[in-house]
């Protein structure tokens, strides 16, 4: 009887230990994994959501930059960080969707090796042009595109992110052929067009709309599933299934303990619905959106669904 009591109370004992952990957690900083380089839009989505979390939990988060490989380098870092809630990365569309697809011995699996806390925000793209192309909307563009077979080109961020495969989705459901020419972000992607060097890319907002407003670049459409930007279509009008967004959510180490899981799930949804936050994701070219861990996973695993299918049919290649 004695030996069942001490049983009892040992069990009881271990049983509470997950709830004074989260109770007491954060204790110390929290590192939060961004990875890519700094100055991009990934950077500044993981600086306003960790100083938020900073704020609101009484405990620096410190961004750590970990650049390279289309996002691969510091996600397979955190993925195999300790799953003490001490280390989270802001994933996107790239590391967690589109390599996984493209690269069938990627050193980790984005839904095995992670704990998925909570989407942040998401974003369209923008289908841009040289203004000197003789085109005004989608239908001229896919019909000069048809009669011009890979005479046109469309710049990028990279290989293998989000801006390729729009492009490469365009070619499939607009039965066109344009040539694919990457460039080390954004920005010089931008120029390229703007220069002349390139026909097209499918840019941020915030890399393109300024250029748009005087005259140096022509917006066609967005790439989400709904318009988003005033007096442009959404490309899925004329294309159906037509669906590019960019993307930014939390994780944490698979195995990380439940509980922590639920704080940070909360802290997260608290922070984006402050006015604040939320102006400066608007702000940002995004739009901020929280939701459940279940969600987010649903979510990474239809992405990825999506992508693989697309990269099998145009038998793209990961170049690293």
């Amino acid at each position: 009887m004695k030996a069942v009591s001490r049983l009892t109370i040992v069990v009881l004992a271990l049983a509470a230990v997950p709830c004074a952990f989260a109770q007491n957690y954060p204790s110390k900083p929290i590192k939060l994994i961004s990875p890519y380089p700094p100055g991009g839009g990934t950077d500044a989505a993981a600086r306003i959501i960790a100083q938020a979390l900073g704020d609101q939990m009484g405990q620096q988060v410190v961004v750590d930059t970990r650049g390279g490989a289309s996002g691969l380098i510091g996600t397979e870092l955190a993925a195999k960080s300790a799953p003490d809630g001490y280390t989270i990365v802001l994933g996107n569309v790239a590391p967690l969707a589109i390599l996984p697809a493209a690269t069938p011995k990627l050193p980790y699996d984005p839904l095995r090796d992670f704990s998925p806390i909570s989407l942040v925000a998401l974003s369209d793209y923008v289908l841009t042009v040289h203004p000197s192309l003789p085109v005004k909307n989608i239908k001229e563009l896919l019909a000069l595109a048809k009669a011009n077979p890979d005479k046109l080109t469309y710049a990028s961020s990279g290989n293998l992110g989000a801006p390729h495969l729009a492009g490469e989705l365009l070619n499939l459901l607009g039965n066109v052929k344009t040539v694919h020419i990457p460039y080390k972000g954004n920005g010089p992607a931008a120029i390229a067009v703007m220069s002349g060097e390139s026909t097209m890319l499918f840019g941020t907002g915030p890399s393109v709309v300024p250029h748009a407003h005087t005259g140096k670049l022509r917006m066609l459409a967005t790439t989400g599933p709904k318009r988003t930007i005033e007096g442009l279509p959404a490309m899925n009008e004329l294309l159906p299934g037509y669906d590019v967004t960019q993307w930014y959510g939390l994780l944490l180490p698979a195995g990380a303990p439940k509980e922590i899981v639920e704080r940070l799930n909360k802290e997260i949804a608290r922070a984006l619905a402050t006015p604040k936050i939320r102006d400066l994701y608007i702000a940002l070219g995004t739009q901020p959106l929280a939701n459940s861990p279940e969600e987010f996973a649903t979510f990474i695993r239809n992405e990825k669904d999506k992508w693989a299918k697309v990269i099998k049919t145009a038998n793209i290649k990961a170049d690293f």
